[in-house]
């Protein structure tokens, strides 16, 4: 049996967006092995289609000799998306349609991770497709920016596990309340 598993940066008001600018001076180590961890055994990305977009221009230009560049790259990747009709970067494949039919009958055997793709992490949690949703909160309040968690529908969560690195940022995970 599969899953998605789903990672963000967050800070303490629920922005995910832009971390880029934020999270940096919160990397350590610990960071590190968390989201080695989150990606290590996944068998695919699912991906929105924004992330996607800013995904397939950065990645297959990106440094050879960096080991990230190599990974993404060569990963299977699924994008969610209505309006998308050709998948350029290589080893992606567009998911349109009745998406939720679509990616359960892929969670059946696959392992999928998701990365950034708020408005696609929102209708999973919403669809109660994921089973792992890990938030690195980070100590810091941004005041303005996407938020993660917006008006919409109520979705009870259970907390999973907690751990708090030496730089404030604290890895919650949490999956289904029904499970």
């Amino acid at each position: 049996m599969g899953s998605i598993k789903s990672g963000l940066f967050i800070s303490l008001d629920g922005v995910i967006e832009s971390p880029e600018t934020w999270h940096f001076d919160y990397w350590n180590d610990e960071m590190g092995a968390a989201v080695g961890a989150l990606m290590e055994g996944n068998d695919a990305m699912l991906l929105g289609r924004k992330t996607y977009d800013g995904f397939a221009e950065y990645w297959p230009q990106a440094d050879p000799d960096d080991p990230m560049t190599k990974q993404m790259n060569e990963a299977q990747k699924y994008v969610v998306s209505s309006t998308l009709t050709e998948a350029t970067w290589e080893n992606s494949t567009i998911v349109s349609g009745d998406v939720k039919a679509e990616l359960t009958e892929l969670k059946q055997d696959k392992q999928l991770g998701t990365t950034g793709s708020a408005v696609l992490v929102r209708w999973l949690l919403e669809q109660e497709l994921i089973d792992e949703l890990h938030l690195l909160v980070h100590p810091v309040v941004i005041g303005t920016g996407q938020k993660l968690f917006e008006d919409g529908a109520k979705v009870p969560l259970k907390l999973l596990s907690s751990a708090t690195f030496e730089t404030g940022v604290v890895h919650l995970i949490y999956g289904p309340a029904t499970s």
